[in-house]
């Protein structure tokens, strides 16, 4: 069927009714129904008004992705309705407005539908009164260890309390004492004292993520949070808990006392450990990553991510990272005496001499300047961004070069992890770098290196003696140019060995399983002489090719957009935070 077919058969949206109503005594009008956390639509709550109208109404329970629990009462306002005679009809003041009838009770803003002519009053001293009580009772058992606590500075309560609650306790009785320190699972530590019962955790790993591992045990001032006997909370997901949790109840235990938040610095990312590519933020500090959370976008990620990416990120600062730019040593190899250690590999390391980016990349310029037409192969990873992706298909061009990607799948689920294990597998192909369906021309690499055609091989971001280019292959070839972030077996034998940089070392895009592209900008500075990978192929392409014309990253993407037809369109200014989808 066409897409012109498609299109006449799919029914027209229904129109939204709007509707009006007063917030703090401003006419705002609203859709009847709005999506609920599962995306179903629901009658627009008096919380959803007030956020269309731009007025903060305090929470602890809400959350707009979570099913609605009202247990917490902090959004209590008050409201009014149209006043209606004994004919069912508005009743009107002198002047012909509405009469509005104030209703004797305040009601929970975040489980209250609005309805037509409704005010809303989130200001009065009645609701201040409201605030003051409902935040002086969670305060009562609640510990004084905000200088302690690694919920400070992210903490509603404190927050709140300083907003909306009392200059002083009046409370002089003693506190009850819930258990601290409890190791709620592999990933997260429970501090019960803390708690202040808003079960958003509960619903959480309930709701969203299917494990119904966490529950309120005893009643009253008693109640505390737990995990189900005998059941430890472990899931790929627990971690957003403590991004939902109010307070410092539910700490990481990968964060914890690592770092007061106050002093990170916050850098928009894209998570690179499958092709979902949720949006994170990288927090840092002095050139050092201390933690990944998610950065909300609905087209993606929505608030989520998974705990394995959240925590994948310590290999960016291990102390092995390549750091040099190296060129191999030729005839000192044999020179080694069997008594020098050997690398992991077991096998005799090879001598490289440090040298310069230029020198490296003009001796790489000539050489594949003067390589036969087919003699040349790259094997470039689906890890490389859309700009390098691109950089590299025109070399591929030019040399008349065979190209491939390494496919990577593992375990998905429903909710986030993709069973792609690449960030741009899209990438890849789109730029022209890797067929449909990647690792095909692998076998078809090895057998040319085999027989002597392919003479160089170019190597970015894998070890392909893993994938079926092995150490007595490599040994065959004339040229090896790596280029990687980490050793391996590869780059042990390359004859040039050019560092290159994490995701969080530069800037660029992905595009996603969903054809969303995505920009990610810099957080920290690569270690020694590493530099992006864009940067030194930009200088490697003109070299060899003549081609230039940009010397920014968006200089690069704008060029590349215009060049590569799913992106043609785009700029990297309208890409924004949040990304645009393109079809694949």
């Amino acid at each position: 069927m066409s897409t012109a077919a498609t299109t006449e058969t799919k029914p027209a949206p229904a129109a939204i009714e709007k509707i009006m109503v007063k917030v703090d005594g401003r006419e705002i009008e609203v859709p009847r129904l709005m999506a609920d956390w599962s995306g179903k639509l629901t009658p627009t709550t008096m919380i959803q008004a007030c956020e269309l109208a731009k007025t903060d109404v305090p929470h602890y329970c809400y959350h707009p992705k979570l099913p609605i629990a009202g247990n917490c009462r902090m959004c209590l306002v008050e409201f009014g309705t149209p006043a209606l005679g004994p004919d069912r009809k508005p009743i009107l003041n002198p002047d012909g407005t509405t009469k509005i009838a104030k209703s004797p009770r305040p009601a929970i803003a975040c489980a209250t539908p609005v309805s037509p002519g409704m005010e809303i009053y989130t200001n009065t001293p009645g609701v201040k009164q409201m605030r003051e009580g409902v935040l002086e009772f969670l305060l009562i058992n609640h510990p004084l260890d905000c200088p302690i606590c690694d919920q400070a500075g992210e903490c509603k309560l404190q927050e709140y309390s300083v907003d909306y609650g009392q200059s002083a306790s009046r409370f002089v009785e003693a506190k009850v004492h819930k258990p601290k320190v409890v190791d709620l699972g592999p990933r997260i530590m429970l501090d019960d004292e803390r708690c202040i019962l808003c079960t958003r955790c509960i619903r959480f790993t309930k709701d969203i993520v299917g494990d119904d591992a966490l529950g309120i045990v005893n009643r009253g001032s008693f109640n505390t949070l737990t995990a189900f006997p005998g059941k430890a909370f472990d899931n790929n997901y627990t971690l957003n808990t403590v991004d939902i949790c109010p307070v410092g109840a539910l700490t990481s235990k990968d964060f914890r006392f690592q770092m007061r938040v106050w002093f990170l610095k916050e850098t928009r990312s894209v998570c690179t450990s499958c092709a979902t590519g949720c949006n994170i933020l990288i927090g840092s500090r002095e050139e050092k990553i201390y933690r990944y959370t998610p950065r909300e976008n609905d087209a993606v990620n929505g608030p989520w991510m998974c705990d394995y990416g959240r925590l994948n990120y310590k290999w960016i600062g291990r102390a092995d990272r390549l750091k040099d730019v190296l060129v191999r040593n030729v005839g000192q190899a044999s020179s080694l005496s069997h008594s020098q250690e050997k690398s992991e590999t077991g096998r005799m390391p090879v001598l490289h001499s440090k040298v310069t980016w230029t020198a490296a990349l003009s001796e790489i310029a000539d050489k594949l300047k003067n390589a036969p037409a087919g003699s040349v192969a790259i094997v470039a990873s689906a890890r490389q961004t859309n700009e390098e992706l691109w950089l590299i298909s025109k070399l591929k061009a030019k040399l008349g070069a065979i190209s491939d990607s390494i496919s990577r799948t593992g375990a998905g689920d429903k909710l986030l992890v993709s069973t792609d294990k690449n960030p741009n597998t899209n990438g890849a192909q789109l730029t022209g770098v890797a067929a449909n369906s990647m690792g095909t021309n692998l076998p078809k690499i090895a057998d040319g290196i085999r027989t002597g055609k392919i003479r160089t091989l170019i190597v970015f971001g894998e070890d392909v003696t893993r994938h079926g280019i092995g150490v007595d292959l490599l040994g065959k070839l004339e040229t090896l140019i790596v280029s990687d972030i980490l050793p391996n077996a590869t780059t042990e034998l390359a004859h040039y060995l050019l560092p290159g940089c994490a995701h969080a070392e530069k800037r660029g895009t992905f595009t996603n399983t969903k054809g969303r592209v995505q920009k990610f900008m810099k957080a920290v500075e690569p270690p020694g002489d590493a530099r992006p990978e864009w940067e030194f192929l930009h200088d490697l392409v003109y070299n060899v090719t003549g081609q230039d014309g940009f010397l920014t990253i968006e200089g690069l993407f704008n060029e590349m957009a215009q060049d590569v037809p799913a992106f043609n369109g785009l700029t990297w200014a309208n890409l924004g935070d949040t990304g645009v989808t393109v079809k694949t």
